[in-house]
């Protein structure tokens, strides 16, 4: 079965689409957490690999901040009350 891509005939009529704004999760630097802990809660949160929990942390080390993930909002709150609670300062931005 091939799919026809789909061709508009008149593209002033599309009507625009309103998206769902997009959230995401930062966590920002903060100088009581060892790097360790910070990578462990990564993984644990986050189910990264240590490789990739890893070069979040530095990002957060080195650059001040690191986007953690992005998605809904309400799933954002989540991941954000459970860096929380691990004592890493973490916040919800908006992206649009």
């Amino acid at each position: 079965m091939t799919t026809e891509p789909l061709i508009l005939e008149n593209p002033e009529t599309v009507m625009e689409l309103e998206l769902e704004p997009v959230w995401q999760v930062v966590v920002h630097d903060d100088p009581i957490n060892l790097m360790s802990y910070v990578t462990m809660v990564f993984q644990k949160i986050f189910g990264f690999s240590k490789e990739i929990a890893e070069k979040k942390m530095r990002e957060v080390h080195v650059q001040g901040r690191s986007t953690l993930w992005s998605g809904s909002r309400e799933e954002g709150e989540l991941y954000v009350e459970k860096l929380q609670g691990y004592l890493l300062t973490a916040a919800l931005e908006q992206i649009f």
